[in-house]
């Protein structure tokens, strides 16, 4: 009898909150936005993830090309082949550091460091050098490069510059476009033609590709949009049991599973998500943590193994995405410990990791800064 006193007191309680919040009725339970605090992006922040960003896109050696030889004449140095993006170890990764250097420059406006930054890109993102770029792209032996990663950070750094709201963002943005429109052209014949989807955890998934294509068609390509919709919900609107306790495998810096659930929360009206979620992940939305917890680097000198703490900061920007679509306080919560987990240890002088994390660290801040 205790018990249900306080039973009843608790109910009175939470529905007299509700009634005196909303001025009018009592909210329902499942309409409450559950808060909790994301991780700040800063000044501090910016200032730190910068650095690796700043110091690599123009960083031609290491190199690792990945390229398709025609013959001899093929044999140049990376900076002859991508004029534009031959820093920071490989040609994705200089992409998604331009990346990182557009938003910080984004966010802070008044950012320090901005005229050595704007420097830089106004030094890289050139009209002929973006045109030297597409000319790789349309050699017979290399009319795949970088599918789906690469074109799919390619998009991002578009939908950044275009979205970015000055003088200089203009500039960039349209020089870069030719390279843009070339993008969008190979992610619609590639997705339409695509039988199945790529399920890894590292630069082939499909899921990923479309998920980060589909946050720029949404503003700028109705037809890559409609596209991308269409296959997404052919490639898994029946999936179901994904094995994310299966997960890591020990190179992953994707999560299979978390990537695709991502997708199809920009995908699916929220009460269709639920249910295809459900079905996807079981048990999934009640105790996200019985199913993953963070991982760890044992050889940050090993680029393959290094890939982990990518995987930390992408499950936190997946779970930032789905727990806000929910309104899941827990995922949100997963999402700040994935985050942490890796953020303090970037700073490790080992450029296995320091050519790329940066970026990977702050897409998952800009996806928690969406539940503020």
């Amino acid at each position: 009898m205790k018990y249900f006193y306080l039973l009843l007191i608790g109910l009175s309680l939470g529905c007299t909150k509700n009634t005196k919040s909303s001025g009018k009725a009592s909210v329902k339970k499942d309409t409450i936005a559950i808060q909790v605090a994301p991780i700040p992006l800063d000044g501090k922040k910016a200032n730190y993830l910068y650095t690796f960003a700043y110091n690599c896109v123009d960083q031609e050696y290491p190199n690792k090309l990945n390229q398709v030889l025609g013959d001899g004449s093929y044999l140049k140095t990376p900076q002859a082949l991508h004029p534009a993006f031959y820093g920071c170890f490989d040609w994705h990764s200089s992409v998604h550091g331009h990346w990182t250097l557009v938003n910080i420059l984004k966010s802070f406006p008044e950012f320090k460091h901005r005229e050595d930054v704007l420097k830089k890109l106004k030094t890289s993102i050139t009209e002929s050098n973006i045109l030297k770029e597409i000319e790789y792209f349309d050699d017979q032996y290399n009319k795949t490069f970088e599918r789906t990663y690469g074109w799919a950070w390619l998009l991002k750094l578009s939908e950044s510059l275009k979205d970015w709201n000055t003088t200089e963002g203009t500039t960039l943005a349209k020089n870069l476009e030719p390279l843009t429109q070339l993008i969008e052209e190979k992610c619609i014949e590639f997705f339409n033609k695509l039988n199945y989807p790529i399920r890894v955890g590292e630069h082939p998934n499909t899921a990923f590709g479309m998920s980060f294509a589909l946050d720029y068609a949404k503003k700028y390509s109705p037809k890559l949009k409609q596209v991308i919709i269409k296959q997404a919900k052919l490639f898994y609107l029946k999936d179901k049991g994904c094995p994310i306790t299966w997960e890591p495998g020990g190179f992953d810096f994707l999560s299979p599973c978390l990537q695709e659930a991502s997708l199809m929360a920009k995908v699916l009206p929220k009460t269709d998500y639920i249910s295809w979620l459900d079905q996807f992940l079981p048990g999934f939305r009640d105790q996200p943590s019985n199913y993953i917890s963070t991982v760890e680097v044992v050889d940050k000198t090993d680029g393959k193994m290094a890939h982990l703490d990518g995987l930390n900061f992408s499950r936190a920007w997946c779970l930032n995405q789905i727990g806000q679509t929910l309104n899941n306080k827990k995922m949100l919560t997963l999402a700040n410990t994935h985050f942490n987990a890796s953020y303090s240890k970037m700073d490790s002088g080992e450029y296995a990791g320091a050519h790329w994390l940066a970026s990977f660290a702050l897409y998952a801040l800009q996806t928690g800064q969406q539940n503020m």
